[in-house]
């Protein structure tokens, strides 16, 4: 029996807890006069309520209204509205004369009960809010008072040493006058019913059993009292004694015939209710238990101590199954049972209640159709697994495993053959293949440390390390393949076993037969089970949703859950699961969405097109993923949102749209996007509708004059004046050819002398003199005004007169989704698609219905790129003279200019230094690096730059007579817009990862000069690592992080070293850098050497308090056995000398990266960081760009 930590919080002293009946929230009294309110399943603090003077010790919540009662040190009882929309005190209850021990809501009546200090048990009726009766009896504190679950009784705890059961059946019968001075008419409506004397000491606390006439008692003698009730007298049954310290309370399982206590020794006990014997013992090390509450409905519990509270399970609710077609075989309640999906048949066809021992459910479930016979496994003692045949014929009695069973000890077993199965023996680190006999044909040793093994196809087992998955041969004793992930629980195969998902704690990696890499899921709850879809979708639950996941990663939410489910198989629209009591049920959902995504992501077109003609597929969630995954036309179509459809039409070209849109919308920033987008296709109608709307005159005379309509230029010319706009009066007249116009603007601004020139260099004569003589000037005083040629100042002629022609810069017709909604189908076209050199069977559909809508300047830049016209060709061929740029010239025509380089593209388009490094700019890739992570000695990374430029590039030579062709390799080949391409990546976190398990073996085999030389490797290479999405992101982080805390333990340790050969009488210093090693974070197994290296020297140093502290640390990984019995001699050791015999520098509080940053005062600011030997200290640094 295991207790499985759910949630656990730090606070103040807890001394009260109740458990929400169906949402996932705790109420938590503090002694510091909080309540606190947790979501334990997202381990979030919902709301806290603070209107108690003192210790809060009492909290109950209603069983079906959302209501919250407390009672304090401050002698009131209060009743708090928990809504989430009203979160307040509703009213207190005033009465009791002290510290109000415990309060309670009853389960059917509108009352409250509360326990107090003042001798007295008193009930309320919160809907009155008065106090109906009073309960006097006991002769000292009160400690504990609760309703029965059924029956109209109440028990009562009290430091007398009595545990007292009251009957109050007379309250519900009739309520009494609750007047002023007539208390004592509360006597006639509850009497003692019995009295129960056996305690030594005060008693804490007192429950009834759920179902049976018990009760539990705890108290400070130590001691748990079980007393049976009967209609006339109650009596003690039995005493479980073994706690040594006062206990704080008890309860009975809900389900089992169990009884869990805790108390002020620091523990949790769970006793077997018949035996009256402890059964487990779970110790905390520095805690004080002081309150201990179950669910209602849920296999959960709660207990309150020192510092906090812990939420935990006694037992594994996930029932062990297995699936084969449409049969599934799982366990319940210790019986195999094989459920037909198809007809709904249930029925037991085998019993292993004597598998393990009866509180321990089976772990696994193995199925061999080929023998119909099943392995189950069980943690108990230690790991065990029973291999049984099933009986051919269902039905009758159910056959017990242990009569033809064969059993062996094993963590893990599983069939790999038709007529073999293996075994882990964790303890051993041994895999064991049996026959069906049970007999050993082989023993294998895993090549890396497992904790878990899975199937993993005919003959192949997956093995599960802490770090990765190994995909290992058996026959051939190899791996095969290999995946890093965190440490794996469960393993789901697709149906074809062609994919398989790998299902962590909280991440989800889904990788084909081989273990090649699909996708990575982090969620941020627990993942619960999953099973993949017939069209090769997983679908995974959580504590609380149904979720799916496509191949390449894309992911979203399909409903949500009151409860967990486990998920057995998925077909169509049904999921079959089971739920926490292990009993099969189907959930309806509806696929839609992640059939849509689906079919888009296989460009199956006539699916999409299917999904959309008969499906109501809308949401902000699917707009946004269209967007995303660049299909703005689809998602035109879903869009109501005047807005969010405008944003989509401009967005993929679609001007009829906008325009409506724009007109419904009504706002200048509508239109001016508008007309951006008209002008990319050239829709100059549109765009003059644009500038019409917002009045934007300049661009609409220049547009005028662009498209020659002289006629609407000469309006734009009155509408200037009418506004008085002079500068507008005078381009417009400059645009029209209209000289005297020109002049007119300027005699009327006061530039005469303007004016003037411009009518003398037009041959303006008499209007020229006409501008002297209203300036009160003769041409004798023009003489010293230099002599201008007749001027030369005309609009160009128009050739083909456009306005009622559009000249498109960019293809917009009718794209290829209009054309399938309105023609019901997918046209097939007859010439295969072919991009980039590449056969374009991935987006074939997708590059005709898009490739209209891409923007003017993404198809100039394809264009472009076809010249590959890189600088050092030009460069070479610039001595061929004038005289073939002439010829180029004549060929390419006039305003021929050359295009941009890939290597241009590149550095453009990516914030990246890895990018630029493969561009060949390395200067700009330095001055990144420089910016982003503050690097200043580039030596380093200089064979780095060169094998990233030149993996980047191919070399392709035609023929002999001619020099190679450079070729650019590209990341993403099908892409074909110039905004968008980028080189190929060269360094991974994938291949960053395998250099880290280098790096591990190296720590682990004492190499540590080789471990410091390669983590500061995969330092430098992590900077050149290209991060194209969050999660990536964030893994790069955590590699940073792991890489760096590694090289400073691997450094410390070496440094220690030196100084034991250097200066082997400077025993202090040795000691803080062997211990503060041990606080770099390393993987358990790194750790376990560092702690026990340092024990070693502080062993030898006399340094017996410290020793023993480090090897307390030790144990807590759960090291090997032989490891755990010397630590416990250091501990011992430690324990009967408490002592130090030198003093050092030492906080164990303090880890080690903090210490080595408070090394570096600010004289070291400005100097190369010895760690990384890259970067300068102080340096101010923006950070990791975001993806791309």
């Amino acid at each position: 029996m295991n207790l499985l930590t759910k949630f656990e919080s730090k606070s103040n002293r807890v001394k009260g807890l109740a458990f929400h009946p169906t949402r996932p929230l705790l109420a938590a009294s503090l002694h510091n006069g909080s309540v606190q309110l947790w979501n334990y399943q997202m381990g979030t603090l919902v709301d806290r309520f603070d209107e108690h003077d003192g210790p809060v010790r009492g909290v109950a919540i209603h069983p079906s209204r959302p209501l919250l009662v407390t009672g304090g040190d401050d002698y009131k009882v209060k009743v708090w509205d928990i809504r989430p929309q009203g979160r307040r005190c509703l009213f207190t209850l005033h009465g009791h004369l002290d510290y109000v021990r415990t309060v309670q809501f009853h389960h059917e009546m509108p009352w409250i009960i509360s326990a107090s200090d003042d001798q007295t048990i008193r009930i309320w009726n919160s809907t009155s809010r008065n106090c109906i009766a009073i309960l006097t009896g006991h002769s000292h504190y009160i400690m504990s008072a609760q309703f029965h679950p059924k029956e109209d009784l109440v028990v009562s705890a009290s430091m007398d040493q009595t545990v007292r059961v009251w009957d109050i059946s007379g309250l519900r019968r009739s309520t009494p006058n609750t007047q002023p001075g007539t208390f004592d008419t509360f006597d006639t409506f509850s009497t003692v019913k019995y009295v129960l004397e056996g305690h030594d000491r005060g008693v804490n606390f007192a429950a009834f059993h759920p179902t049976l006439p018990l009760i539990v008692s705890a108290g400070d003698d130590r001691q748990i009292k079980l007393w049976r009730m009967s209609e006339t007298k109650a009596w003690e049954v039995d005493t479980c004694r073994g706690h040594f310290n006062n206990v704080s309370g008890a309860l009975f399982h809900p389900r089992h015939e169990l009884i869990l206590s805790v108390g002020e020794d620091k523990t949790i006990r769970v006793w077997d209710m018949g035996k009256r014997t402890a059964l487990q013992t779970f110790r905390r090390e520095h805690d004080r238990f002081w309150v201990l509450a179950c669910h209602p409905e849920l296999n959960l519990f709660a207990a309150g101590h020192d510092n906090g509270l812990i939420v935990f399970k006694l037992e594994r609710e996930r029932p062990a199954f297995t699936l084969h077609l449409d049969n599934l075989y799982y366990i319940r309640d210790k019986y195999v049972r094989q459920y037909d999906l198809n007809t709904g048949s249930d029925v037991g066809v085998l019993s292993v209640r004597k598998l393990g021992n009866q509180y321990v459910q089976p772990r696994t479930l193995s199925f061999n159709p080929a023998e119909r016979s099943v392995i189950a496994t069980s943690n108990a003692e230690s790991g065990i697994y029973e291999l049984v045949a099933l009986p051919k014929d269902v039905g009758g009695e159910l056959r017990d495993s242990t009569s033809d069973g064969k059993r062996g000890s094993g963590s893990s077993a599983i069939f790999v053959a038709r007529n073999r199965f293996a075994v882990l023996n964790k303890a051993t680190q041994m895999i064991e293949i049996r026959d069906l006999s049970n007999s050993i044909t082989k023993t294998i040793k895993p090549p890396v440390q497992t904790n878990d093994i899975f199937y993993g196809g005919t003959a192949s087992l997956l093995l599960s390390s802490p770090t990765a998955v190994l995909l290992y041969d058996i026959q051939q004793q190899k791996v095969l393949a290999e995946i890093a992930t965190p440490p794996v629980k469960y393993v789901v195969w697709s149906t074809d076993g062609m994919l398989v998902a790998l299902l962590s704690k909280h991440t989800i990696t889904i990788a084909n037969k081989t273990l090649g890499q699909s996708s990575l899921i982090h969620e941020t709850i627990r993942i619960k089970s999953g099973a993949w879809d017939d069209s090769g979708v997983f679908l995974y639950s959580t504590l609380n949703h149904i979720k799916y996941t496509l191949p390449q990663g894309d992911n979203g939410i399909i409903r949500t859950l009151d409860q967990p489910v486990y998920l057995t198989r998925v077909k169509g629209k049904t999921i079959h699961c089971l739920d926490r009591s292990a009993r099969p049920r189907t959930i309806s959902i509806d696929p839609t969405e992640y059939r849509f995504k689906l079919a888009l992501v296989r460009n199956n077109y006539d699916e999409v097109l299917h999904i959309i003609r008969t499906s109501n597929l809308v949401g902000q969630g699917i707009i946004a993923y269209l967007q995303k995954k660049d299909f703005p036309e689809i998602a035109l179509h879903f869009v109501q949102d005047k807005t969010t459809r405008f944003d989509l039409a401009v967005e993929c070209g679609n001007l009829e749209v906008g325009l409506e849109t724009a007109r419904a919308i009504d706002r200048p920033e509508c239109w001016n996007r508008l007309a951006q987008q008209a002008l990319k296709q050239g829709n100059h109608k549109v765009v003059e509708k644009a500038y019409q709307q917002t009045k934007n005159f300049d661009r609409l005379s220049f547009l005028y004059l662009a498209t020659g309509s002289t006629d609407k230029l000469a309006k734009m010319q009155k509408i200037a004046e009418s506004r008085g706009d002079q500068m507008s009066r005078f381009h417009n007249a400059l645009y029209a050819g209209d000289v005297e116009g020109r002049i007119n603007v300027l005699r009327d601004v006061g530039l005469h002398p303007l004016a003037y020139l411009t009518a003398k260099t037009n041959g303006l004569v008499d209007l020229a003199q006409g501008i002297l003589e209203e300036a009160g000037l003769t041409e004798l005083d023009m003489e010293d005004v230099p002599t201008f040629g007749p001027s030369t100042l005309q609009p160009p002629p128009i050739v083909t007169e456009t306005p009622q022609l559009v000249w498109p810069s960019l293809l917009a017709g009718e794209n290829f989704f209009e054309k399938a909604l309105v023609n019901g189908h997918v046209e097939e076209s007859g010439e295969a698609s072919y991009l980039n050199g590449v056969d374009g069977h991935g987006v074939s559909a997708a590059d005709d219905w898009m490739g209209d809508d891409r923007a003017a300047e993404e198809d100039e830049a394809e264009d472009a790129a076809g010249w590959d016209l890189d600088t050092e060709d030009i460069e070479a061929h610039a001595e061929v003279g004038e005289e073939l740029v002439d010829d180029v010239d004549g060929e390419a025509g006039a305003g021929a200019a050359p295009g941009v380089s890939e290597g241009e593209l590149w550095v453009r388009n990516s914030p990246f230094a890895a990018d630029h490094v493969a561009a060949g700019s390395f200067e700009t890739a330095m001055q990144l690096l420089n910016r982003q992570h503050g690097v200043v000695a580039f030596e380093a990374l200089k064979p780095l730059f060169i094998s990233i430029y030149r993996a980047s590039h191919a070399y392709l030579s035609p023929s002999a007579s001619l020099p190679p062709l450079q070729l650019h390799i590209r990341r993403n080949i099908e892409e074909s817009s110039a905004t968008r391409v980028v080189p190929i990546l060269v360094h991974s976190i994938s291949s960053v990862k395998a250099d880290l398990r280098e790096a591990y073996r190296a720590v682990q085999a004492n190499k540590l000069s080789d471990a410091e030389t390669v983590f500061r490797a995969i330092l430098h290479t992590l900077l050149l690592v290209v991060i194209t999405t969050d999660e990536e992101a964030k893994e790069w982080r955590s590699l940073v992080t792991s890489t760096k805390e590694y090289l400073l333990g691997v450094s410390i340790e070496l440094e220690r070293r030196k100084l034991v050969q250097e200066e082997p009488d400077n025993v202090r210093r040795n000691l803080e850098l062997a211990v503060y090693f041990t606080h770099c974070k390393l993987q358990p197994q790194h750790l376990q050497i560092a702690l026990r290296s340092a024990i070693g020297v502080f062993a030898k140093a006399n340094n017996h308090a410290t020793a023993a502290k480090l090897a307390r640390r030790l144990i807590d990984l759960q090291p090997d056995a032989k490891i755990v019995a010397k630590a416990r001699q250091v501990l011992a050791a430690g324990e009967r000398n408490p002592r130090n015999a030198l003093d050092i520098s030492y906080d164990e509080f303090t880890d080690a990266m903090s210490l080595y940053r408070s090394l570096l005062p600010s004289e070291y600011k400005g100097k190369l960081d010895s760690l990384a030997r890259l970067t300068e200290i102080g340096a101010p640094s923006s950070g990791l760009p975001a993806p791309r």
